[in-house]
């Protein structure tokens, strides 16, 4: 029984020691990443198939209770049989993908099995099926108590599913070799399943955790980034925000162009890929024309004619403007090994939030140019105290909810992009005015948890419903703001969007502290100073009103006889594509 266990250990380590080097190949962190995805599953049932076909190679051949010495068992000759680790790949697929993937690898390894005993011992077929099928019920089951992340229970898993393999060969093959065989496979396989479980956690978790470091990053570089590139796509400018994107990310070069020519360009390769020279690397011409990210993992696919040019790899982004490219960002690594999949997610990350940077910058500038300042500047105006409590609260659930953060990273890139948006038209679809509003709640939400309570009610038809940019989002705000004086539940916010004959009626309601008798007349005709805010959003957003539709936009405050205060807006109904 000792030999048979030292043999096994030596099997098992070599299972373990592929799985060590499996794990830390890019692509298969992706699979696992995605393994809910039916092409993750497949590769996952080729991978653990090709794995438990190993294990019956490898495994050790018994006869008459002796250990016969053998290396690679391609057959098993008449009454002998073989102790492997097949049961553990087996239990580690049903673990890793669920039931599906466990019990396909079963069948697959009982059936290789079944062949190389020359069609004797068709029972591992049916115990192979049902090891797989189980150990992938019993991760749904873990998932579901929240002890996926348990590495004991694995083990457990491994001796359970050893155990029964142990039961079909006492049943079908005699007690004499399960006596003799399963003491060292069952503590075998509960070891080997602890281990390899343990081995894909702590991979997975180690790229979680990178992320939300990354992500933590990626949030103050794009607080430092953000006033250089809403000053535009520029040398100067460009410069500045590479220097800092190099510093943050320390990858070996960063650089950025517009559609023509190199603006900057920081680290390695600074000798010849100059500023103010024309774009010289073919990739960077085939991003400027596909609009797509592009990688290249050597020096041969970046295209620099320099022949001693020390870039690697590469990762070059576009920059968008109104939805047409209008530069590069361009990540360059001396080692084409260190250019991983979360460079790439980060790549993507940073190119959504300096293009939405490079649009603000934009629409800014734009804003001074046109006649009507008063509007244009409200439109155009981002409250900067808003961005970094948006910042700080998502750098905070890095350490709790990555998903969340994520989440509340794109509702942020959403928010900015209902800015820039109503920074260019003085009139919005109510539906994005709509969107924009869930962005910004989702932010607030995030800061004070279940403190409010938001509903929106309108009408269908009502959704391509033309209205002055923010005037929703700018309502309920100013609840949030000052409605409920501090007050951490019971905070209820209704909006309602009605229609009455050609009037568009736009409603916020809430259940506050009212508004007090000596700032009600005040209220859209003055500034009234906060110590929350600066006095003027209802003020210019009802001067929007009157410069937009005269007499026939209103904006009427009120307080209730139950408690609260309510908003109202009324404005000509317009329907995009005409009137109704």
């Amino acid at each position: 029984m000792l030999d048979l266990f030292i043999l096994m250990m030596e099997r098992v380590g070599l299972i373990i020691l592929l799985a060590f080097l499996l794990v830390n190949v890019s692509y298969f962190k992706r699979v696992l990443e995605n393994r809910e995805q039916f092409s993750s599953k497949v590769i996952l049932i080729v991978v653990f198939g090709l794995f438990a076909i190993l294990t019956n190679f490898t495994g050790i051949e018994i006869a008459g209770n002796k250990i016969v010495p053998s290396n690679f068992l391609t057959h098993i000759s008449e009454n002998t049989s073989i102790a492997n680790a097949r049961t553990l790949v087996i239990s580690v697929a049903g673990l890793v993908g669920g039931p599906s993937v466990g019990a396909t690898v079963g069948g697959i390894a009982g059936i290789h099995r079944f062949f190389q005993g020359s069609g004797q011992g068709s029972f591992y077929i049916f115990s192979s099926f049902l090891i797989g099928l189980v150990s992938g019920l019993i991760r749904l089951l873990l998932i579901k108590k929240q002890w996926q992340n348990k590495a004991w229970v694995y083990a457990l898993v491994g001796i359970l599913m050893e155990s029964i393999q142990m039961v079909f060969v006492a049943f079908f093959s005699g007690p004499a070799l399960a006596q003799m065989i399963a003491g060292p496979m069952i503590m075998i396989n509960g070891i080997g399943t602890f281990i390899f479980m343990s081995i894909i956690n702590i991979t997975l978790k180690q790229e979680e955790q990178a992320k939300a470091v990354q992500t933590h990053d990626v949030l103050n570089l794009a607080a430092q980034t953000l006033p250089y590139f809403r000053a535009g796509l520029k040398r100067e400018s460009s410069q500045a925000a590479a220097e800092i994107i190099q510093r943050y990310t320390k990858l070996a070069a960063i650089s950025i162009t517009d559609k023509h020519q190199i603006l900057a360009h920081v680290g390695a390769g600074s000798d010849h890929h100059i500023p103010e020279i024309e774009v010289i690397t073919e990739l960077s011409k085939k991003v400027l024309q596909s609009g797509s990210m592009l990688i290249a993992h050597s020096k041969e696919q970046i295209g620099c004619k320099n022949p001693n040019c020390p870039l690697a790899a590469a990762i070059v982004i576009p920059l968008f403007a109104h939805e047409k490219v209008v530069g590069t960002l361009k990540m360059y690594f001396t080692d084409e090994t260190k250019l991983t999949y979360v460079e790439e997610e980060l790549a993507e990350g940073l190119a959504t939030i300096f293009s939405s940077q490079i649009e603000l910058g934009e629409a800014e500038e734009r804003s001074q140019l046109l006649k009507d300042a008063e509007i244009k500047s409200l439109q155009a105006q981002v409250n900067p105290h808003f961005f970094f409590n948006a910042i700080n609260t998502i750098s905070a659930l890095m350490r709790r909810d990555t998903n969340q953060a994520r989440s509340l990273l794109l509702q942020l890139s959403t928010y900015f992009r209902g800015n820039l948006t109503g920074a260019r038209q003085t009139k919005l679809l109510l539906s994005q005015e709509l969107q924009h509003l869930a962005a910004y709640l989702q932010l607030e939400q995030a800061r004070f948890p279940n403190r409010y309570q938001i509903d929106v009610k309108i009408k269908d038809e009502l959704q391509s419903a033309l209205i002055p940019s923010y005037a929703v989002q700018i309502l309920v705000e100013n609840a949030i703001k000052h409605a409920f004086s501090n007050r951490k539940e019971n905070n209820h916010v209704h909006v309602t969007i009605t229609s009455k004959k050609d009037v568009l009626i736009l409603q916020v309601e809430d259940n506050g502290v009212g508004i007090k008798a000596t700032l009600l007349s005040q209220l859209g005709k003055q500034a009234v100073v906060s110590e929350k805010g600066t006095g003027t959003a209802l003020e210019n957003l009802n001067r929007r009103l009157h410069s937009l539709y005269g007499d026939a936009g209103q904006l009427k405050a009120e307080n209730k006889a139950a408690g609260g205060a309510v908003f109202t807006i009324s404005l000509p109904l317009e329907l995009e594509g005409g009137n109704e």
